[in-house]
């Protein structure tokens, strides 16, 4: 394979790399059915909308046993071990820190900074989200460790 004298076509994306970001990111992050698409749920039966291609796309309904829907959907998913999306090149596991500091240093490209970890997973949700687990969600007051008891007159949903 070394001795052919491959030509590679690449041209540029039509709209620049956010747009084959986008574009690729629709279809590796997808799920194999949106709960938009969900109608009706129960203990028994699955009902959800789905198009048929062979009639104008027409949009049906189809009502499913739970059991068979679970299975249908688990054909979708990849077993342990598979990736949905492999790398290869220079973003490829094996000595990958290795190749893209080359890569940086090629194209004269200072390191990145190194990344700060949060102190605990209270500083990470603050900065992620911008609130703070340390004030209470119903009074705004802030909450004191109390163990496992909770004050009587906050309502929030028990979520364990």
């Amino acid at each position: 394979m070394r001795r052919i004298d491959w030509v590679v076509y690449a041209k540029p994306p039509f709209g620049g790399p956010q747009q084959v970001l986008a574009y690729l990111g629709r279809y590796t992050h997808r799920v194999a059915i949106a709960n938009s698409r969900l109608a009706s749920l129960n203990d028994h039966e699955v009902a959800f909308r789905w198009k048929d291609y062979r009639h104008h796309d027409k949009t049906k309904l189809m009502t499913l046993a739970a059991d068979e829907f679970i299975r249908r959907f688990l054909l979708h998913t990849l077993p342990d071990g598979f990736h949905r999306i492999r790398h290869y090149g220079f973003l490829a596991n094996g000595h990958r820190v290795a190749k893209l500091a080359i890569c940086r240093r090629l194209l004269t490209t200072p390191p990145p900074a190194p990344l700060v970890p949060p102190a605990d997973y209270r500083e990470r949700y603050r900065r992620l989200t911008g609130r703070s687990l340390e004030i209470c969600p119903c009074c705004g007051g802030l909450m004191k460790p109390l163990g496992a008891r909770r004050p009587a007159r906050c309502a929030w949903p028990d979520t364990s």
